[in-house]
């Protein structure tokens, strides 16, 4: 009778290791979960436009914010035409429309290699053998730099950048037309 009593409490023990392991199971799924429900960016910023609320339930896929980086830029749009001097790191002088009092300063970041609509969903094709020559625009990605604090500054908002290019052929050029004349002179 002892001896059944042991198989007894061993069964017992072996479904207790069980259920303590469905347990710790349930609880590691739920500590994973927890870890999906953060959600964190990977720049500074602010959250705009939030829909979501704690507690709620969202499917996968469901857009529950908006967010709009500390990273201040402006993507403006030149004519290629424009694009022969500018160089990243130039200087650019920018007029905010809302603020039309005050100067902000930046520099080119980037000239993206190609226009516009090149790199678009659909990009225009003329197929019918006609040959009309259009100007495009080229995105110049302009960063502002030392934005202010005491302004609102975001997407969307209507700013006329001005790069300042050098004109005049830089100094190694210069300096190499110089010497190419002294030399043609003596």
């Amino acid at each position: 009778m002892a001896q059944r009593q042991i198989d007894t409490l061993k069964a017992q023990r072996a479904s207790a290791e069980a259920t303590l392991a469905q347990a710790q199971a349930q609880r590691d799924q739920a500590v994973l979960n927890l870890g999906y429900t953060t959600v964190i960016a990977d720049q500074p910023g602010r959250v705009v436009n939030l829909t979501g609320a704690v507690g709620q339930y969202a499917q996968a896929g469901t857009n529950l914010t908006m967010f709009v980086p500390d990273e201040i830029w402006i993507v403006a749009n030149y004519k290629e035409t424009q694009l022969d001097r500018m160089r990243p790191g130039q200087p650019v002088d920018i007029e905010i429309d809302s603020y039309p009092e005050r100067a902000f300063h930046g520099h080119v970041d980037s000239v993206q290699p190609g226009s516009g609509p090149a790199f678009s969903l659909l990009p225009p094709e003329n197929a019918t053998g006609n040959y009309v020559k259009i100007v495009q625009r080229v995105p110049v990605k302009v960063i502002l730099e030392n934005p202010p604090t005491d302004v609102s500054l975001g997407p969307g908002m209507s700013v006329v950048p001005t790069v300042r290019v050098d004109p005049s052929p830089p100094l190694y050029e210069r300096l190499k037309a110089r010497i190419g004349q002294w030399r043609r002179q003596g």
